[in-house]
């Protein structure tokens, strides 16, 4: 029984995780976790589910692609589901795969020297779906959940690569990836430092970033292109002629005008599979585009139907991931630099080493524990790789090629920012983590300023890393809350700034007033209180103010906030200086509190969505919900008369279950109270 629960709390903290992710990637375009590192979490979720079918879930991300459409644009169904590929990490995985696939084929009665296979490579971009009326393009979306994604027509008629109209009047749908050039990309970044903007963090993010840009402009700015690999539905030709192969389909796609992929092996020999993919991967450096795998397709489409489809994904292909690449430079020093919560991390200065497109000087050691692990010392040869070619970090050092002269690490004995005494903290890491503990800390207010202005938190578009700088080196800002007090000629007086951009800030900053008490919350940068927690504590408590008071015993009952955070977060509010930032945030404009509550049914809020009367209804939310908050959730609830509580009785109604629904859901099962999802909750709002 202890071995069970613990595999239950071991596919709930992966579910979490892995939607926490899939919403960065796909959704936001900020992924935090490298792609292979993902895969192999994903991978262990799907095998847990088929060895435990009793905790499977119809909600879990391995039921569905990984996003959603974001409300940016209008909603599209796809007239063919826009699924996934089943990964494979090693070669052996790959034969295994061959060799299954074969024996099924054969079974079927397919002689083996007939299976074909294709090997190409795996395109790390934004996956689309363009469809064609009488030979003119009349729709092109995103992929989303799959099933549903955003229309972004306007957008993708500025990618190169796609024809506005075919050479023949057909109607078909095809799939395709949109990638931004390394070339298109290296420019745009070179360009964004210059002028102090935060850079993308690789061609995927930029390219997934600017195809979702409301004006088209935009995206045509970027020079994006697509490399088109399958017809989805329809004909390829007006005689109705049907393709018989793959490799016959990808012919036919660059005859009608779209980029395809040039590099192509069609062989029978699971041994020349292999060899493909080895030669993809000895390649990828030199491409024009950013590859994360090959993709290995049965060739034939009629044995494509033979092999079928699991739930999710095709029997008849397998995307093949290569791990993350890694190169070898000099450490040349570390310098320590201390994170807005005041604790000191060190960072590696590099030789400078051209890798996933980049060019990397720096990486992240993240902290003392690490650095003893892997035995790295100054003047080190180190092996360097970057995490989702995103976040450049040192795998370990090549010891043969010490010389004797390498320098082990020790921290300072003072903040290097505010030259204050450190301390070790026992909560952080194995050995702890080493934090200055002075308010003032310079350091920790540039990086708490940073946090702040994030997208998670008050989203403040314009204001990034350089502008934060240039703020407190004016001593324009000695908080948070100065950045609502702001005057135009001050700011287009800073470097690289002038008019329009002042102006901008000055908007992005009045929009921030209005995001709302749980996005405050988190974006005041309590230990331990990250979005889905701020929101958890807001819905409980409804204002930031509330928590002044709150008891500790009564913050550790929120479900998502442990014994740790409820005791950081009443460490934060005893602070003299928390009282002081919050009460200048409200007198600034910033909304601190959750609206007031109409329980009217017959109001006009309830009018607007059918006058829908929950009165007398009691309902619990759990989990992640796809398009709304739970505070949101609650908003209108109680708008429509309804109560919300925090936690399952008999006396409950309903139980409203996202994603990664916990305890509560087990209990609702327990007591035999109805589950429910958002759309179901939804149309009970509107009244059906």
């Amino acid at each position: 029984m202890a071995e069970k629960q613990t595999i239950q709390e071991r596919i709930r903290e992966l579910r979490r995780v892995i939607e926490r992710a899939n919403e960065l990637y796909y959704n936001q375009d900020a992924p935090e976790m490298a792609d292979f590192e993902y895969d192999r979490l994903f991978d262990e979720l799907k095998k847990l589910e088929a060895d435990y079918p009793e905790f499977d879930d119809p909600a879990s991300p391995t039921h569905h692609v990984g996003g959603t459409a974001s409300g940016k644009f209008d909603k599209v169904t796809h007239p063919v589901k826009m699924g996934s590929l089943s990964d494979v990490f090693s070669e052996e995985e790959m034969r295994a795969y061959l060799e299954r696939t074969i024996r099924a084929l054969e079974d079927a009665g397919v002689p083996e020297d007939e299976i074909l296979w294709s090997v190409e490579p795996k395109i790390d971009g934004l996956s689309v779906s363009l469809t064609y009326e009488r030979g003119r393009l009349v729709l092109g979306a995103t992929r989303g959940d799959g099933t549903v994604g955003e229309n972004v027509t306007e957008n993708l008629m500025t990618v190169s690569g796609i024809p506005h109209t075919l050479p023949d009047p057909l109607d078909l749908t095809v799939r395709g990836e949109v990638y931004m050039p390394r070339q298109v990309f290296e420019a745009i970044n070179a360009e964004k430092e210059k002028t102090g903007e935060r850079t993308f963090a690789n061609p995927r993010n930029a390219a997934a970033g600017s195809l979702r840009r409301l004006n088209a402009e935009e995206t045509a700015a970027a020079h994006l292109d697509i490399f088109v690999f399958n017809y989805q539905t329809g004909s390829l030709w007006t005689d109705g002629h049907e393709p018989a192969t793959h490799e016959e389909t990808i012919r036919r796609i660059g005859e009608l005008g779209f980029h395809r992929i040039a590099i192509q092996t069609v062989t029978a020999s699971p041994d020349e599979v292999i060899d493909a993919i080895r030669r993809i991967g000895e390649e990828r450096d030199g491409l024009a585009y950013d590859i994360d795998g090959a993709v290995v397709k049965l060739n034939r489409l009629e044995q494509r139907v033979l092999a079928g489809e699991n739930p999710s994904t095709p029997k008849w292909a397998a995307a093949y991931k290569y791990p993350p690449e890694r190169k070898e430079t000099k450490l040349l020093s570390i310098e320590v630099n201390v994170g807005r919560t005041g604790v000191l991390t060190p960072l590696a200065i590099l030789e400078p080493v051209r890798l996933a497109g980049t060019t990397v000087s720096r990486a992240t050691l993240h902290n003392i524990d690490i650095i003893r692990e892997r035995d790295v010392r100054i003047g080190d040869t180190v092996l360097v790789q970057k995490a989702g070619d995103i976040i450049p970090e040192i795998v370990g050092s090549v010891r043969d090629k010490r010389t004797g002269d390498e320098v082990p690490f020790a921290f300072p004995e003072t903040c290097p920012s505010c030259g204050e005494r450190l301390f070790w903290d026992s909560e952080e890491g194995d050995s702890g983590a080493l934090r200055c503990q002075n308010p003032a800390c310079p350091a920790q207010l540039e990086r708490g300023i940073i946090h702040f202005a994030s997208r998670g938190a008050m989203n403040i578009d314009g204001l990034g890393p350089a502008l934060v700088k240039a703020l407190i080196d004016a001593g324009l800002i000695h908080d948070a809350a100065d950045l609502f007090t702001l005057r135009h000629e001050d700011v287009a007086a800073l470097p690289r700034m002038a008019d329009k951009s002042a102006s901008n800030l000055l908007a992005a900053l009045e929009r921030a007033k209005t995001a709302g008490p749980a996005r405050l919350l988190y974006a005041l940068g309590i230990r331990h209180v990250g979005e889905v927690g701020a929101e958890e504590l807001i819905g409980a408590f409804r204002s930031v103010d509330a928590l002044f008071d709150a008891k500790e015993e009564d913050l550790s009952a929120i479900e998502d906030v442990g014994e740790i955070t409820a005791r950081t977060v009443r460490e934060f509010f005893d602070l003299p200086e928390t009282r002081a930032l919050v009460d200048k945030l409200k007198a600034a404009g910033v909304v601190t509190s959750l609206p007031e509550t109409m329980g009217d049914a017959s109001s006009d809020d309830n009018s607007e969505t059918g006058g829908a009367d929950l009165t007398g209804l009691t309902f619990v939310l759990t989990g992640t919900l796809p398009t709304m908050t739970r505070p949101e959730a609650t908003e209108l609830i109680k708008k429509h008369g309804g109560k919300a509580t925090g936690s399952v009785s008999k006396k409950t109604s309903y139980v409203v279950a996202g994603a990664d629904a916990g305890s509560k859901l087990t209990k609702a099962n327990e007591l035999g109270i109805p589950v429910i999802g958002e759309d179901e909750l939804l149309a009970m709002l509107k009244g059906e």
